[in-house]
């Protein structure tokens, strides 16, 4: 397993969220202006992106946004979403982020509470699907 961070976005990882996030749960606005300058992760096995997520700067100092996590179908249930969050974090960290927050669907909320993540604020609706924001605190020494 690899994970690499780009700094545009790249084929794969488009393709991976269109495949999840358009012709699995329908929404249709996936790609946005935060592409343009988001950093991209993707996670590789035997060579084969499997996994992406994105970060981005929040509005307050040392805060980033992680968002369009999705695993392809094939891959999920070993632990993949956990392992690009943890290298989504570590990056963050890396360009001095000190907290992480997300909007989270509310089907996926307890998976981000299990990587540490606390739900704060309303649920809302996001492409008319429930979502609520989390956030963690990020400590600790980067590792890379």
């Amino acid at each position: 397993m690899e994970i690499k961070a780009y700094k545009e976005l790249p084929q794969e990882s488009m393709d991976i969220r269109e495949e999840v996030f358009c012709r699995e749960q329908g929404f249709e606005d996936e790609f946005d202006q935060v592409d343009r300058y988001a950093t991209h992760l993707m996670l590789f096995l035997e060579g084969s992106a499997v996994a992406t997520c994105r970060i981005f700067p929040g509005d307050e100092p040392g805060e980033f946004i992680l968002g369009r996590l999705a695993v392809r179908k094939a891959f999920r249930g070993r632990e993949l979403g956990a392992a690009i969050i943890a290298g989504a974090e570590k990056e963050a960290q890396r360009q001095g982020g000190t907290v992480i927050k997300l909007h989270s669907q509310m089907q996926a909320k307890g998976f981000y509470e299990k990587q540490g993540y606390v739900a704060y604020g309303p649920i809302e609706p996001d492409q008319g699907c429930p979502h609520i924001w989390m956030k963690k605190e990020l400590s600790g020494e980067v590792k890379l």
